[in-house]
């Protein structure tokens, strides 16, 4: 009979944290893309609506809370996970916006700058863990490297869309359609030129905010401003139906995670 060592205490607490991002499947593209979306316009529906002194510290305090809940969790939770998602979202996308409009710096510094902080971030992520695989967030400190990144991701993404549909004079479906394109590139590269799978994943990572909020504000804008004019109430509400529905019907991979846990650690 084969038995397996104890593991370690080290060993134990990463087998823990195994399941804490979900697989990277074809409906974490679709929620992710929505949620882009969703931050969109949902900020500047909370901008519009709400004095903006009380409706940054709300969104501020809600991001605080949702993430405190993601730490404290020892595996992957969808509900948890893709909350966090949404408030980073609308957080990075908040964090844009005052960096343009409350400081007045332009979008191309504004790229520019969350650029090399998204670099900054990932540079020293592979100086201290040696990988940016977001299937080896395992250890405390590899999670908060991954949400940084993606917190980085989504402020840069707005940043170059906003850029593009209005200081290139692009407009928002324009940009849609040309970040889409830019998208298709590191899915190409991975399943016909070898691309690296961590290189292709981060790269989709960050065009999926320019490409979701693109096509989120051409919905809502007004028709002056080349848009559908369906509003940014309708169109959050509608998008985060959409989420919803998607995360409660992949809600069972977490059980399924779950069930695999002890095989997995044991090979860790």
């Amino acid at each position: 009979m084969n038995i397996k060592p104890p593991l370690s205490a080290g060993k134990r607490h990463a087998a823990r944290m195994l399941a804490k991002v979900p697989e990277i499947t074809l409906y974490f593209w679709i929620t992710k893309l929505l949620t882009t979306g969703m931050g969109e316009v949902a900020s500047d529906y909370l901008f519009e609506r709400l004095n903006p002194i009380i409706s940054a510290p709300l969104s501020v305090m809600i991001f605080i809370a949702a993430m405190v809940l993601q730490f404290k969790v020892r595996r992957y939770v969808p509900g948890i996970y893709w909350l966090v998602v949404v408030m980073v979202s609308i957080f990075g996308t908040t964090a844009a916006d005052v960096v343009r409009v409350g400081l007045g710096i332009p979008y191309i510094a504004s790229t520019l700058f969350f650029t090399a902080a998204l670099a900054i971030i990932l540079g020293l992520w592979f100086r201290k863990e040696k990988t940016l695989s977001v299937h080896s967030i395992f250890t405390r400190r590899r999670e908060i490297f991954y949400w940084l990144t993606v917190l980085a991701t989504f402020a840069l993404g707005t940043a170059a869309g906003d850029m593009t549909a209005t200081n290139m004079h692009l407009g928002y479906l324009a940009s849609g359609i040309m970040f889409t394109v830019i998208l298709a590139v590191p899915a190409i590269g991975f399943w016909l030129f070898g691309l690296k799978e961590i290189v292709a994943f981060w790269f989709a990572y960050i065009m999926t905010r320019p490409v979701g909020a693109s096509f989120a504000d051409w919905m809502s804008a007004a028709h002056t401003s080349g848009g559908l004019e369906l509003g940014k109430g309708p169109v959050t509400l509608v998008l985060t139906i959409l989420i919803v529905i998607l995360v409660v019907f992949r809600g069972g991979s977490a059980a399924k995670s779950a069930e695999l846990q002890p095989d997995l650690a044991s090979d860790i």
